[in-house]
């Protein structure tokens, strides 16, 4: 049966909805919780070195699988490739335990990126389907408040876990999370309106299909932007202990904090204003973060650094991803959010890398790590303001930068 068409009028939060919110909620906090514990846990293993490569390996498999979740998304269907994503979560996190050697922990998180690779570009393309274009931003702002939520309690559960029982209890809460996630999925009504049956053939991809030409901009953008995530992710836990904070979750809760309370209104605002202005503003306000972080040297410095660069987070995520949609047709959909997605795993697995060799375990070596990630925001907003630019010297070639988008 096909799918109504969304109107203005069609209300999106109903309860299927808020469904995909708290499994949202519970993916994110599954993976999300280990990530300021696995630089200490690496030490231990006796990888100290390779701390770059926790979130690059992560986010490298991540970036791989989008073209096939992307077509798995357009052609089997929303949920399926939702729940797979889910499902590798649950399995990664009770292998962790097993795998205690570096090159064991290292092949795992390189597999572990499938989840992020997979469900993420199903849910914005469900989210997407379920409202109309004019409130696109605010529906896909609302959505990604479960996953930033579980960003933001995800931390603490996991250093809580880790200073009061063990890693392996860690691990454990962390398949539960994300097992919860995939119980719910399973109540989750599909939105693709006529799902093909999953056989080898489909996750073929040809070289056409690996990228969305039409989510060309968005994607530029977004490498550009993420490249700063990757930073932050990487250096965060060895930043905060230098400033004497002892509970590696705290810079990432005060930044999930704000990217939280930001996303609706980034999301109604871009609706009404346009895409772009609303990323020029979130670039300006990631390249003050970053310029701060450079010379954060107070665990007051962190906490403020670190909600600003929230505030970035929560205006460039639904924005993006909204801008995107605006850009492709209906049956690509799920292609044009993976290719976004492959810019975003290559910005924080790049930036991961880079940051990690630039500081090199050396406390005055911050600067210049965080500095280069504040050059790249600077870039993306000039290139946006040239875009915004162009678009109303020609708006009928981007239409969706009107003052009214679907005007």
């Amino acid at each position: 049966m096909t799918r109504p068409i969304p109107t203005k009028e069609t209300p999106y939060f109903n309860f299927q909805f808020g469904l995909l919110c708290v499994s949202n909620f519970l993916f994110s906090a599954s993976f999300n919780m280990m990530i300021p514990e696995l630089p200490d846990y690496l030490t231990r293993l006796g990888g100290a070195e390779y701390k770059g490569l926790i979130i690059a390996l992560f986010t490298l498999m991540a970036g791989i699988s989008r073209p096939f979740s992307g077509k798995l998304t357009d052609t089997v269907g929303r949920v399926p490739v939702m729940i797979f994503g889910s499902l590798v979560c649950v399995v990664c996190s009770l292998l962790y335990p097993v795998l205690t050697t570096v090159s064991g922990f290292l092949l795992l998180r390189f597999f572990h990126g499938f989840s992020t690779g997979f469900k993420p570009t199903a849910t914005s393309a469900y989210g997407a389907d379920v409202v109309h274009e004019s409130r696109r931003g605010e529906a896909l702002g609302a959505l990604a408040i479960g996953y930033t939520t579980g960003s933001s309690i995800g931390p603490i559960v996991g250093s809580y876990c880790v200073t009061n029982y063990s890693f392996n209890m860690m691990f454990v809460v962390s398949a539960l999370f994300a097992l919860g996630s995939v119980i719910i999925l399973y109540n989750i009504k599909e939105t693709l309106p006529a799902p093909q049956k999953f056989s080898l053939g489909i996750i073929r991809i040809k070289r056409s299909e690996i990228f969305e030409p039409t989510s060309l901009k968005p994607a530029l953008i977004m490498l550009l932007l993420s490249f700063s995530l990757g930073t932050a992710l990487t250096l965060a836990p060895d930043l905060s202990e230098s400033v004497g904070i002892h509970n590696k979750g705290l810079f990432y809760t005060c930044y999930t904090i704000t990217s939280l309370l930001i996303r609706l209104i980034a999301g109604k605002s871009s609706d009404r204003h346009g895409r772009i202005i609303v990323l020029v503003f979130s670039s300006l306000v990631l390249l003050v973060s970053m310029v701060l972080l450079s010379f954060t040297h107070t665990a007051t410095m962190v906490v403020i650094s670190a909600a600003i660069f929230g505030l970035s987070l929560g205006m460039n995520g639904p924005t993006l991803t909204a801008w995107t949609v605006d850009l492709c047709s209906i049956e690509n959909r799920g292609k044009a959010v993976a290719s976004v997605y492959i810019a975003l795993e290559m910005g924080i697995g790049s930036g991961a890398i880079f940051s990690a060799w630039i500081y090199h375990n050396k406390v005055e070596n911050f600067v210049y790590a965080f500095i280069f990630p504040a050059l790249l925001a600077l870039i993306a907003t000039i290139l946006l303001i040239v875009w915004r630019k162009q678009g109303k010297q020609n708006p009928i070639s981007d239409p969706f930068e009107m003052v009214e988008i679907g005007e």
